[in-house]
């Protein structure tokens, strides 16, 4: 249940964005270990989490969008 878009640079920093929508029936250990997985294994940091009023958690986790440069080769 996760939805990933982009946002436009700020200041030459490019980021990339997940939604996660977690059920009230998980718990705070529960979620706190599926979010500590996600930013080991993914490189997520999390941005912002809200508690809607029934219960659901909705969780935006953010990383770099890290470009590179392709190398010009002479010859």
């Amino acid at each position: 249940m996760s939805r990933t878009q982009r946002r436009a640079p700020a200041r030459g920093v490019e980021w990339e964005f997940d939604r996660v929508s977690l059920s009230r029936e998980l718990s705070r250990s529960a979620v706190t270990r599926l979010l500590v997985e996600r930013a080991e294994h993914g490189g997520w940091e999390l941005d912002r989490v809200r508690i809607t009023a029934d219960g659901t958690r909705r969780v935006v986790l953010r990383r770099k969008i890290i470009r590179q440069v392709r190398p010009t080769f002479l010859l």
